[in-house]
């Protein structure tokens, strides 16, 4: 697993930062999935089945996050599964991906769910024993969020029919679609929703490509003074940026952080500058020496010798 992708786990692991990031996908921001309601569930989907050869072929796959989520809302109690899919590039082929997630989650549910009947042998007609489930046995829903950790804009599929070439209009309607739930930072018109730091993370993310907008963003954003350690080193992993961040602090003042560096980038910057003007002095300076001795009839060997230049590139001053 790559620096990225452990980086991605474990921060939205956290039940703070997932319920927020549920809230904002799945209702608009609303406070509605409570971090205390998420209960963690394996990672592992394994999926069994018969061959052609009547042997058993195992299928794993193992999920970034997969929680319960026991949601109260509008007076009524719901349970779903939610799994997160981070994605630190483009992945042009996710709606597969979250897909096949999603097929082994349900096929988990029927297959423990037959488990349960052959133990209390409660199975009444041959239609329910052919399947394992019963008419009135309910599969839990699944939902499967995909989070672009990238800076560039998204232009990977959004649904399994994008992934389609030609196909004829007609049998459009029999084909089933499969739609990703995407967070894409660049998309995000509207942070207020956010209520932890991955709002910081996210308008990072969004403006990374644009110093300028950077700028404003640190700013006009007073929430940048106080951000959390895990935030800004993801900030720093994800983002490309190089926040410095002190072993001994747990809050950083991102904006003061950000401005003392473009002070150090602009004093290396100037410091650069002068080297690389002594540096054309000492070349044009050079180039004069090199002519007078060529004049005087030295040999390329020795002008580049007086001079501190190899002979190829004193060969050159000398014809241009």
């Amino acid at each position: 697993m790559s620096a990225k992708d452990l980086m991605a786990k474990e921060y939205f692991a956290d039940n703070a930062r997932l319920a927020d990031l549920c809230n904002n996908i799945l209702y608009g921001g609303r406070e509605v999935i409570l971090p205390e309601n998420l209960k963690e569930r394996d990672t592992t989907e394994v999926l069994t089945a018969l061959g052609l050869d009547k042997k058993t072929i195992a299928v794993q796959k193992l999920r970034d996050i997969f929680k319960n989520a026991s949601i109260k809302y509008t007076g009524k109690s719901y349970v779903v599964l939610i799994g997160v899919e981070n994605q630190s590039d483009i992945h042009y082929s996710i709606p597969v991906k979250n897909m096949f997630y999603d097929v082994m989650a349900y096929g988990n549910q029927v297959k423990e769910t037959a488990k349960k009947h052959r133990r209390e042998k409660d199975i009444a007609t041959s239609d329910e024993f052919l399947s394992g489930f019963t008419k009135e046995d309910k599969l839990i829903p699944v939902i499967t969020i995909t989070v672009y950790l990238g800076t560039k804009e998204w232009d990977g599929p959004r649904k399994l029919s994008d992934m389609f070439g030609d196909v004829d209009e007609e049998l459009l309607p029999f084909i089933p679609d499969y739609r990703i739930n995407l967070l894409a930072p660049r998309e995000i018109t509207d942070f207020t929703g956010f209520r932890t730091s991955i709002r910081q993370l996210f308008e990072v993310l969004q403006n990374a490509y644009d110093k300028e907008k950077m700028q404003e963003v640190l700013q006009n954003d007073e929430k940048f003074s106080k951000v959390d350690r895990e935030t800004v080193e993801a900030i720093n992993l994800f983002a490309g940026t190089d926040i410095d961040i002190d072993e001994k602090e747990e809050v950083i003042d991102m904006c003061k952080a950000w401005e003392e560096q473009k002070n150090e980038g602009r004093e290396l910057g100037r410091e650069e500058g002068r080297e690389l003007g002594r540096e054309e002095g000492r070349i044009r300076q050079a180039k004069v020496t090199a002519l007078k001795l060529q004049k005087k009839g030295h040999s390329i060997e020795d002008i580049a010798e007086c001079v501190d230049f190899d002979e190829e590139t004193v060969k050159k001053w000398l014809v241009s």
